[in-house]
């Protein structure tokens, strides 16, 4: 039995689907890479509700994310839309729930990014991604952007950050991504993988 790729954990959370769209473009970039394969996982909305209402396995999409997943990884890009220039709240509380991880250092030295998606296209992209990189730098990952080597960082008119990948999804009808938005968080997926194999 041949032993299992090293996996890139791209871990999100999604409530119109746009970030989600983002994190399968990334699956897309780090499947160019031979080696090293992409696991796509979410995390569950929080709510208010103080009794457990949700299945264990979510009727659509990703499987939700689980310690084990990201303690496996090796390498994170991490997706959130923005809430105010920070990640969603389901995203942070999962985060927070990692504490022993933090601790035994599991996520020291591999490469992690963020990406985001916003409704307006000012709406707080490059805060929010710098909001998230603060966790990830307490893990004692290192982090990954995107550099202006890629054409595409320079000719973007919607999202695309050199922090990570960006979308400007709008408040109305949601926008689809861009082209260039969508070779941005390709060669982002595909740079993440890069890294994780150099520095495994």
């Amino acid at each position: 039995m041949s032993e299992p790729l090293p996996y890139i954990l791209v871990l999100y959370y999604s409530r119109t689907g746009q970030t989600a769209e983002m994190a399968t473009q990334i699956a897309r970039g780090v499947a160019r890479v031979t080696g090293i394969e992409a696991r796509i996982r979410t995390v569950p909305p929080v709510s208010a509700d103080t009794e457990s209402t949700l299945p264990q396995v979510p009727d659509l999409g990703a499987p939700y994310a689980t310690a084990s997943d990201l303690a496996g990884c090796s390498g994170l890009a991490m997706g959130s839309p923005t809430r105010f220039g920070n990640m969603a709240a389901p995203l942070k509380y999962f985060l927070d729930g990692t504490g022993d991880l933090w601790l035994n250092g599991r996520l020291a030295g591999k490469p992690a990014g963020a990406f985001t998606s916003t409704g307006s296209l000012h709406g707080g992209q490059e805060a929010t991604l710098l909001t998230m990189m603060v966790p990830l730098l307490h893990h004692g990952m290192v982090l990954c952007g995107i550099p202006y080597t890629e054409k595409g960082l320079s000719q973007t008119e919607s999202g695309g950050t050199p922090y990570g990948p960006s979308h400007w999804a709008g408040t109305g009808e949601q926008h689809a991504l861009s082209e260039e938005e969508k070779a941005l968080c390709q060669s982002f997926g595909q740079r993440l993988a890069q890294l994780a194999l150099k520095l495994a």
